[in-house]
């Protein structure tokens, strides 16, 4: 059905983030091919031809900022509770931060009476898992809430840096805050100013927070500083990949690894190996940095009987070149070292000998 702006009630629109490069996106996709997917709302109690809206808030945005006067719906016949918890678990694609989560979390706790306990079953989720994010909705000043919705500031920088502050101090949060919308922090850069904040001294912090313009200047320029080279980059290559590893394994958290069909686990296991057989290739190139170091370590470290042997036998063939006291020089002893390094003869290392063991280029190893 067609509905005009004036019958839409968006009680619901404060629990979603904006995203203004989504947003435009969006308007340029309308702009073009028309509204292609309809708004979901539910009928109003006690008011006739008014609807709450469930999902469509930025279609509704969007077509409000090219002139529409109406917008197409489909309209569910279910209570307005249980429209909003179907309609989050069909948003399957669109991933949800902690803090919106809380958002949800606390309306349906305030306006229908929702306990803990019928929250955790409606989520499918602990009693504690809700208790932790309505925490978070409770901690974190709703100034800056408003700001996270508005797209200001990063809903997972207010997550892992702005509510650890404000657990200690709510002036050092809201001052954070401002700095965050101020310079549109992203992750790094916001990480970067807490962590200073979290090592530094009282009079550390209020200096940072004073004057952040001159600590992401010192940042920038420690950064411009920083020795460059193969090295270096193959450092940075080297922690990507492990962070793209550790996002893939959070993505397998839960019952998500159950859901891989044959094909897909197939699949993995065949990149899996074609990782492995890479970062063998990278170990094998950088190995023969370690090997001046490895052997002399394995020859000392062979067992008493071997040693022995090998000494009777280096003792007897360099025999008549012993100085008087029966003890040869250092001189002499690398002369013999050598040559039996010369002619081919050499020991077997021992099997605690850590530099024995090497991944074979091209061989798969199991997983753990």
């Amino acid at each position: 059905m067609q509905l005009e702006f004036h019958q839409l009630d968006r009680r619901w629109e404060h629990l979603r983030v904006h995203h203004p490069s989504r947003q435009r996106r969006l308007l340029a996709s309308l702009a073009d091919s028309g509204q292609q997917t309809p708004i979901v709302v539910v009928a109003a109690e006690g008011e006739a031809d008014r609807y709450v809206v469930i999902d469509g808030y930025k279609r509704i945005a969007a077509l409000e900022q090219l002139g529409r006067d109406t917008v197409e719906a489909v309209v569910w016949p279910m209570s307005e509770a249980a429209a909003v918890l179907l309609d989050r678990s069909l948003r399957l694609s669109e991933h949800e931060t902690a803090l919106e989560v809380g958002w949800l979390l606390a309306e349906l706790e305030q306006r229908f009476g929702y306990g803990l306990d019928e929250l955790a079953r409606r989520f499918d989720r602990s009693v504690s898992w809700v208790s932790r994010r309505l925490a978070l909705v409770e901690v974190l000043p709703e100034a800056i809430q408003q700001q996270v919705r508005e797209g200001k500031i990063l809903a997972q920088v207010a997550l892992k840096f702005l509510v650890p502050v404000a657990r200690q101090s709510l002036g050092d949060c809201q001052r954070m805050a401002a700095t965050f919308a101020q310079h549109h922090c992203d992750t790094r850069e916001a990480g970067q100013l807490y962590a200073a904040w979290r090592k530094g001294s009282p009079a550390i912090r209020k200096r940072i927070l004073d004057d952040p313009e001159l600590f992401f200047k010192t940042q920038r320029q420690a950064q411009e500083k920083a020795p460059t080279g193969t090295g270096a980059e193959l450092l940075r290559d080297l922690e990507m990949m492990a962070a793209i590893a550790n996002r893939a394994h959070r993505r397998l958290a839960g019952a998500a690894a159950t859901e891989l069909d044959h094909q897909q686990r197939k699949a993995a296991r065949h990149q899996i190996d074609r990782i492995q057989h890479q970062l063998g290739r990278i170990d094998e190139a950088i190995l023969p940095e370690k090997k001046p170091h490895v052997e002399p370590s394995a020859t000392h470290d062979d067992s008493g009987v071997e040693r022995a042997g090998s000494e009777q036998a280096r003792d007897s063939a360099g025999a008549g070149n012993l100085p008087r006291g029966g003890t040869q020089s250092p001189a002499l002893e690398l002369h013999h070292r050598a040559g039996a390094a010369a002619s081919g003869e050499s020991r077997a290392s021992p099997a605690t000998d850590p530099g024995t063991f090497r991944p074979v280029q091209g061989e798969s190893r199991a997983s753990p």
